[in-house]
């Protein structure tokens, strides 16, 4: 029978989980090479539907690059507030990226020439963008092991992002990523602490046997935040 972590091994890992945080406050200096290394390979090794592998990291050094990419961002950010009615102002009034202090600027992307791989996407073909979500996991997790921040931007135009990088056909990029050192990690996601959304009780998110309708109609809750 496969043997659990020992006391101290399993708590590391439900520290990682519960301590991780969506960061949108760095402080200089950057992210050692050998630590950018492990990162890297904590994201590929990562679960993916048919092993497929369908991650593919930009990792973004030229300042002019990072600058056109903060500014498609912030043109996302204004029509999203636009879009947000009420909570416009509000949402203005909130930090959504680091993109220009992190130490390191990552987009992490979909590949191109998925349309063959069949093997768990037949009807379920998002089971590839699902695949990069536990890449980004895995690096989200391996960075707060590390002492360093992460965080998700998903405020972008995907065409805008993939011209800039000169993507191929049929790629996608799925997540700006911002990483770098800290000063520390939020109590709690930071959207919580801005009051704009609250974690919802465990047990109207696990149902048995089938679904119940809890009464919940969506809305804007909130976004990667977390």
């Amino acid at each position: 029978m496969a043997q659990p972590f020992d006391d101290a091994e399993r708590a590391a890992v439900y520290r990682a989980i519960y301590e991780r945080r969506d960061m949108r406050h760095f402080t200089p200096g950057l992210v050692a090479p050998e630590v950018l290394a492990r990162l890297f390979d904590a994201a590929h090794h990562a679960p993916s539907v048919g092993f497929m592998q369908p991650w593919r990291i930009v990792r973004i050094t030229d300042s002019a690059v990072r600058t056109a990419l903060h500014a498609i961002v912030e043109r996302e950010r204004i029509a999203t507030a636009d879009a947000l009615g009420k909570r416009r102002d509000e949402f203005m009034k909130l930090k959504v990226e680091g993109m220009l202090e992190c130490g390191e600027l990552l987009v992490m992307a979909l590949m191109d020439r998925r349309e063959p791989h069949v093997f768990g996407r037949r009807t379920m073909p998002e089971m590839d963008l699902a695949s990069v979500a536990c890449a980004i996991e895995n690096m989200w997790l391996a960075a707060r092991v590390e002492g360093l921040g992460m965080g998700w931007v998903s405020l972008f135009d995907v065409d805008a992002v993939r011209a800039l990088l000169g993507m191929p056909a049929g790629a996608k990029p799925v997540a700006i990523l911002c990483l770098g050192h800290v000063e520390a990690f939020y109590p709690q996601p930071m959207l919580e602490m801005e009051h704009w959304a609250e974690r919802r009780a465990l047990d109207t998110c696990v149902f048995e046997n089938r679904w119940h309708d809890d009464g919940d109609d969506g809305g804007d809750g909130g976004g990667a935040g977390g």
